[in-house]
């Protein structure tokens, strides 16, 4: 079992918004009881009560899904963000669309988390979503939206290729 959300698992979202963690994703919330970095590194922890296991949901600034965090990955972004300057522009626009629309999501017994209105309407959740691991952290999306994001023209997909060589030396 690994300490990172990895892959990609397509589920159902009910009509009252409820929808599963993958199961490999859960292994991840046990092993780590939600904790980590945005830099990526889980550390392990002592396994936590049902209850305590919990994802911090907000809505993507630039694309259309949610972000999904383990809380103390969250709570590490939040003191990042505490610490830059209170009455910067961008800082305050920051923290009034990232910071102020996060919930914190608890998971049932059965291994869903109830994922709020606002934030459905902002991913355009129905019926059929898909989740990402994106590493430390996770995405939500509508499996048709996911779909779409990922379909690139032969343009877009030579820049592409040619950006992730030179960002990674290839």
């Amino acid at each position: 079992m690994g300490t990172m959300f990895r892959g990609h698992f397509e589920h159902a979202i009910d009509a009252k918004g409820r929808t599963s963690l993958p199961a490999r994703f859960r292994d991840v919330l046990d092993a780590a009881w939600g904790s980590g970095s945005p830099d990526g590194a889980l550390r392990p922890k002592p396994p936590a009560p049902a209850s305590e296991v919990c994802l911090i949901l907000t809505p993507a600034l630039f694309d259309p899904c949610l972000h999904c965090y383990p809380l103390r990955a969250w709570e590490e972004l939040e003191a990042k963000i505490a610490a830059l300057p209170q009455f910067e522009p961008n800082v305050v626009a920051f923290r009034r669309k990232y910071l102020s629309a996060a919930v914190e999501c608890e998971l049932d017994k059965q291994g869903r988390i109830l994922v709020p209105p606002s934030l459905r309407e902002h991913a355009d959740l129905h019926k059929e979503v898909l989740w990402a691991g994106m590493g430390a952290t996770a995405e939500l999306w509508s499996k048709e939206r996911w779909k779409a994001a990922q379909t690139m023209s032969e343009a877009e997909l030579a820049s592409f290729k040619a950006a992730i060589a030179e960002q990674f030396r290839l």
